[in-house]
């Protein structure tokens, strides 16, 4: 069964729209995205400091993968209070500062972009609206161009987030494999909506709670996950790392806890498959991304680690609007949530 009968929900069409808009994106990027890696290969950032919340944190946890392992830059994420609820300001001058929002709105990012500009940093916005106050105040604007997007819970924003992030690590870094997998992503993108999932619903359906764990390029990606089950489900579901969940968490272990896990396709998949079997010898309800158990979720075929991250999160929405549908949730009007969510 392909996922062809996903139902017809604004959520569902969004998704689908996901590999258009990477696609549209190229050309809105191609300028900005050259001028800013030029501009950050004269003048080396020794840190870059990210601010972001809820789907566009867990792109900037991804976007800290990319800089980390292909630039060796640290990349820390700032907390936005410093600014609009304490009236600090951290020392950044000549460092990068990377605001990601979908809607460019919110006043504690615009209020931290500001200070990092007063502080001397480079301000630079991943936003889908470029016309937003937080693009208006950032030296230098990446558009996502994922287009509208009505329904609350992010998805092809989140998506298109991703797929900026690893242009621009291509192209700062000159990475020739990272643009031509970025440039394949469109066609995997859409298959990737179809690959069937549907092996895990009636585990996480009936499970009060549950556990998302990833590694390397897929941490940002159960993180958003995790999220997402909150969102559309309202099912509980809390992220850890691979590495990370030995450290405490495994003690939550047991049949009714069911745990989806998010390969890597890169040199953290070794572990990440002896931790699947240490879990499935506990008696876990095991559902991990190319497994060859009976309880795997289906993926394409391996193409490059960090592209093959992106598609498992567009693998993943689809089996979430199903995973709705079966528990009567309205993906496109989560209780208690708007679409735009300003902090300060």
């Amino acid at each position: 069964m392909k996922y062809s009968d996903v139902p017809d929900v604004r959520m569902a069409q969004e998704i689908r729209e996901a590999p258009h808009a990477v696609s549209r994106q190229r050309d809105a990027l191609a300028r900005p995205v050259e001028e800013l890696a030029a501009r950050l290969r004269r003048k080396p950032p020794r840190v870059i400091v990210t601010c972001a919340r809820g789907s566009s944190a867990h792109a900037a946890t991804f976007g800290k993968h990319l800089f980390e392992r292909y630039l060796g830059v640290p990349v820390a994420a700032a907390a936005p209070s410093i600014a609009s609820v304490y009236g600090g300001e951290l020392k950044l001058k000549d460092q990068l500062f990377l605001a990601i929002s979908q809607s460019g709105s919110s006043a504690d990012i615009i209020a931290m972009t500001e200070a990092a500009q007063r502080s001397g940093a480079l301000t630079v916005a991943i936003v889908n609206d470029i016309e937003s106050p937080l693009a208006r105040v950032s030296d230098i604007v990446l558009p996502m161009s994922a287009g509208p997007e009505l329904s609350v819970a992010a998805t092809k924003t989140f998506v298109t987030t991703l797929a900026a992030l690893v242009r621009l690590t291509a192209a700062w870094n000159g990475h020739a494999a990272l643009d031509a997998a970025v440039a394949r992503l469109p066609e995997r993108l859409a298959a990737a909506s179809d690959l069937d999932w549907s092996a895990a619903l009636p585990a996480l359906a009936g499970a009060p709670s549950l556990v998302t764990i990833g590694r390397g390029p897929t941490l940002a990606i159960a993180r958003e996950a995790a999220l997402k089950l909150k969102e559309t489900a309202n099912l509980h579901a809390e992220a850890f790392s691979g590495a990370e969940f030995l450290h405490g968490p495994v003690a939550l272990v047991s049949p009714e806890y069911p745990i989806l896990m998010f390969n890597p396709t890169d040199e953290a998949a070794a572990g990440m498959d002896r931790l699947a079997a240490d879990l499935r010898g506990k008696g876990t309800a095991l559902f991990a991304t190319g497994s060859q158990h009976d309880e795997n979720l289906t993926v394409l075929p391996p193409d490059q680690p960090e592209t093959d991250a992106v598609c498992l999160i567009q693998s993943f929405y689809m089996m979430a609007v199903r995973l709705a549908e079966r528990l009567g949730t309205d993906v496109d009007r989560p209780r208690h949530l708007r679409k735009v969510t300003s902090t300060r």
